[in-house]
């Protein structure tokens, strides 16, 4: 469906297509760029998700996972056949490392052994030994392959427009690796290579290219982490907090419209002082 009444926000008659827009970053994204004025199509694995969000925004739906090539391009040109163009492309799309109740438990009481200055009594939490080839290629597909398929897929129409926006979600751990989730911090370290160098050779086309790497933000993405253990990461946030997707929506926006003209290849922190 579309907005029934033509908008006048800075993004009127722009085209966003957003990844794994169906709830938390994604979906405060898609709900930002609209308020804007832009038309906004939802993807996401979960069809009555994604649904829900195109129709609180006034948007189109896109039902794929974003690791099939042939499917994002696919959906990416039908876009363009339908809207003439593609403005502004947000990969988002993203999963987390499952939570190991008891390789928490141990590494709390190797914190505990550390801070009482027994190191001899560390028990190795063999996060890298345990490590499934499976559980390593799905982090990297879904993170790393979708993000290089969906720019490329955009970047078959703008480049040739000489105009657009891309905006790829990386992470502070992208920045700052933690022991624990090394398939993750490798996934989101490569979006800001990938970030940089696709920046720098489309910005002379008109088309910019720019990441941002959000703190720990309150999405469902979280839900199953560990009580305990997150205690101990909002401790080591200087704000004392985690963010709100609204406020990397503010950020995603920006990077999205005009303002942010000169940035390309650019990659932006929203930590609350943790990056």
């Amino acid at each position: 469906m579309s907005n029934s009444s033509p908008s006048t926000g800075a993004l009127a008659g722009q085209v966003a297509f957003i990844t794994g827009a169906g709830s938390g970053l994604g979906a405060a994204f898609a709900r930002r760029l609209a308020r804007d004025g832009a038309t906004i199509i939802v993807n996401d694995l979960h069809p009555n998700a994604a649904a829900d969000v195109a129709a609180e925004v006034g948007g189109d739906t896109a039902i794929f996972d974003v690791c099939d090539s042939v499917a994002f391009d696919a959906e990416i040109d039908k876009v363009v056949e339908r809207h003439g163009h593609l403005d502004i492309l947000i990969n988002n799309a993203g999963i987390a490392p499952p939570t190991d109740p008891d390789r928490v438990q141990q590494a709390i009481a190797n914190q505990m052994s550390r801070m009482e200055g027994r190191i001899g009594d560390l028990v190795p939490p063999n996060s890298t030994v345990d490590l499934s080839d499976e559980d390593w290629d799905r982090m990297i597909r879904v993170h790393l392959y979708g993000t290089f398929y969906g720019t490329r897929a955009a970047l078959r129409h703008m480049t040739p427009a000489r105009s657009g926006a891309i905006v790829n979600v990386s992470s502070v751990l992208g920045l700052r690796p933690m022991a624990g989730a090394l398939h993750y911090a490798t996934a989101k370290a490569g979006i800001i290579a990938f970030t940089k160098s696709v920046g720098q050779e489309v910005a002379p086309f008109g088309v910019r290219v720019n990441a941002v790497c959000p703190g720990w933000v309150d999405t469902p993405l979280l839900g199953a982490m560990d009580p305990m253990m997150m205690a101990g990461i909002v401790m080591q946030i200087p704000q004392g907090r985690m963010g709100r997707p609204e406020e990397l929506a503010e950020l995603v926006r920006f990077l999205s419209g005009p303002e942010s003209s000169y940035c390309s290849g650019d990659i932006f922190a929203a930590s609350g002082g943790f990056a």
